[in-house]
């Protein structure tokens, strides 16, 4: 079964924060609706601290968006592991979402401000 996959603009001014320092702030992010899912927002990169993220040995698979690369957000607490992915080179119906990044919600606050 294929899952549809919906990439519109998230309206407004979206930011990310992990254990409450500002990881990204955007006016110009993506909100990706997967199913009835809850909308994943992506940022992009030039959007996101860049210099607070390293790269995780983690990557998956999504057959509907493509391989997924995954990133630890280095925190005034420690790291944070595997809190933000993106997907690298996006498979066509998922192709706005290239050069940008989403945040594990369970990990990172992601909200519209």
């Amino acid at each position: 079964m294929t899952t549809t996959i919906r990439i519109d603009p998230a309206v407004g001014t979206w930011v990310a924060r992990a254990e409450g320092a500002v990881i990204a702030e955007s006016r110009a992010a993506l909100a990706l609706s997967e199913g009835d899912r809850d909308a994943v927002i992506y940022f992009p990169r030039t959007d996101v601290a860049m210099a607070f993220l390293e790269p995780s040995p983690r990557s998956t698979h999504c057959p509907q968006k493509g391989d997924t690369v995954y990133f630890h957000i280095a925190g005034p607490s420690g790291t944070v592991a595997n809190a933000a992915w993106s997907y690298e080179s996006p498979l066509p119906g998922a192709a706005p979402i290239a050069t940008h990044l989403a945040f594990d919600t369970s990990l990172v606050t992601v909200e519209r401000i």
